[in-house]
């Protein structure tokens, strides 16, 4: 191992669970030349006590998997989260989840180890995931000494770019909205919403909204995972 690449590391414990191991040189494995329709994705989201990384945390993950575009419900994570600062009237009435929800709730530990095994080498989708990330991370560097490998890609980012680069895109729509939140263009784009804040259903809203996505992206000559990673990485 390079120098360089084991300072990236130098805060990580020894005793990592093997998931964890796997997880750092994640890195060395990835190929981006792999076309769209043969990458791994995970969709995922997290609820959480309140928006301010430094102060509130995680109290679910749920996620869902895709080859390409191609969503698998069935290929699905979801977890309740013991959370490491109070719960909120304001957060509660967002996400439902209460304090006896949480009663017997998976350790943030736990829960990222779970997480992780669960994701393996997939590229990550989230909707304003940079949210999601700056909790997991900094979770992350606390409880293992590194921050998550797998590259990350924005839903939001990558609507704005077709936006403004497609224009058979910008026409395909059902109803007009400004608003750039994951439910407002879920249903933009012919996705019925049927819950609320639910992390896993969220995830799934999120693989369906990057499924609408992809259909469009060939035409505009993205056709590899790196390719797709410049227009839309977090």
């Amino acid at each position: 191992m390079s120098s360089v690449f084991a300072g990236l590391f130098k805060g990580a414990r020894n005793d990592l669970p093997e998931a964890l191991k796997a997880h750092r040189t994640l890195k060395k494995r990835l190929d981006l030349r792999t076309p769209v329709q043969n990458a791994d994705f995970v969709a995922f989201d997290t609820e959480l006590t309140g928006l301010d990384f430094k102060k509130d945390s995680i109290i679910s993950i749920g996620a869902v998997k895709l080859l390409g575009s191609r969503i698998f419900p069935g290929r699905a994570f979801a977890t309740l989260v013991r959370p490491e600062s109070p719960l909120k009237g304001k957060s509660v009435v967002i996400h439902g989840i209460t304090h006896t929800d949480l009663s017997d709730a998976t350790s943030l530990e736990d829960a990222l180890v779970d997480f992780i095994a669960f994701i393996g080498d997939a590229v990550l989708i989230g909707h304003f995931v940079f949210i999601d990330l700056n909790f997991i991370n900094r979770a992350m560097k606390r409880l293992f000494g590194f921050k998550l490998q797998n590259p990350v890609l924005d839903t939001s980012t990558i609507h704005d770019w077709l936006a403004e680069n497609d224009s058979a895109f910008a026409k395909h729509h059902k109803g007009m909205t400004l608003k750039q939140d994951l439910y407002s263009l879920a249903g933009k784009y012919g996705i019925t919403v049927e819950a609320a804040h639910d992390a896993q259903y969220d995830a799934y809203l999120t693989a369906q909204l990057f499924q609408r996505f992809l259909h469009f992206l060939p035409g505009c000559g993205i056709h590899t995972v790196e390719e797709l990673l410049m227009i839309g990485k977090s």
